[in-house]
């Protein structure tokens, strides 16, 4: 048995989603062993009264994370409030959380935010801000000269979803192998043993399910259309299948012509898109993770350990 805690910090609406994408990833790893998987999150996350309580119900706490010794730790990003990571609510328990588990544990994934923010703490490597949001499914290229990634396909499609970068050469010169990168997009996936302990660093997203961009892209159009943001939503390159592409992009641009708090009723059939899109990165994700938890083959179930906090109320009320 083989114990994974995920540091699950993201936004309210998409806890109970990334939980899903993780547990796909590895309950696809061929190995030997069982895993399981106990969820955290960061106390300093602000979370709406409901989304807080369920945390508290059921997720185990930074400071039993801290007691723990976990055989593998992911770090989930978090939704950005502030321009620099430094003045983020919770910037101060993020790092002390990475610097935990690159000195006590032997597998590390930092994932999207927490990649940024790894590279900022322990390498003093900041990232810049894009022009606009880069996301979508992306071709890159895989440098099977590396360990972690020798036999693996030599070109792999990721998804991406990000408003910020660190620059390729600014992360190898950090001492990290670049295994997914590509010279448009940027890299996807880097790794670096730090003692005894094997990180990646996904900036890109090998968790995501087939539909994530999409339901991503119908977020932000909900968010714009509705008011509830001033931001115009960016259409992901490549998130529905190749014959839906023209209606996208159609109901793309009249979302863009009817600007902020135009009617919704430019409606597109989200739910008949989603049963199209395919995943071709699943079998890489599900290789590579295994490879970093360093196991063999064989059949992996992942089995989920909730910390359940009992309800004062009910327990008057019985």
């Amino acid at each position: 048995m083989l114990t994974c805690a995920l540091v699950n910090n993201m936004p309210d609406g998409a806890l109970a989603q990334t939980k899903r994408q993780f547990v796909a990833v590895l309950e696809g790893v061929r190995a030997p062993v069982a895993v399981e998987l106990r969820e955290y999150s960061l106390p300093s996350v602000r979370r709406a009264a409901p989304a807080a309580a369920h945390v508290e119900r059921a997720f185990f706490t930074v400071d039993d994370l801290l007691g723990s010794r976990p055989d593998a730790v992911i770090v989930t990003g978090a939704e950005p409030v502030t321009a620099r990571l430094e003045d983020e609510a919770y910037w101060s328990d993020l790092v002390e959380v990475i610097e935990w588990a690159v000195a006590g544990t032997g597998s590390l994934v930092l994932s999207c935010l927490a990649a940024h923010a790894a590279l900022l703490a322990l390498d003093d490597v900041a990232r810049v801000r894009l022009e606009s949001k880069r996301t979508g499914v992306f071709e890159q290229s895989v440098d099977t000269s590396r360990p972690l990634a020798a036999g693996l396909p030599g070109t792999v499609r990721l998804p991406h979803s990000r408003l910020n970068d660190v620059p390729t050469d600014k992360v190898r010169d950090a001492g990290y192998d670049v295994l997914v990168a590509s010279p448009d997009v940027g890299w996807g996936v880097v790794g670096r043993r730090i003692g005894g302990c094997e990180v990646l660093l996904c900036q890109g997203h090998p968790e995501y399910g087939a539909t994530s961009l999409l339901r991503e892209y119908r977020r932000d159009v909900d968010r714009f259309v509705t008011g509830a943001s001033p931001i115009a939503p960016v259409l992901p390159v490549g998130c529905v299948a190749p014959e839906d592409d023209e209606e996208i992009l159609a109901f793309h641009e009249r979302v863009l012509a009817g600007g902020r708090g135009s009617d919704p009723a430019t409606a597109l059939a989200f739910d008949e898109l989603t049963s199209r899109v395919r995943q071709p990165w699943q079998s890489f994700a599900c290789e590579l993770f295994g490879r970093w938890l360093g196991v063999g083959s064989g059949t992996r179930s992942v089995s989920g350990h909730r910390r359940e906090v009992p309800d004062p109320a009910r327990a008057t009320a019985n």
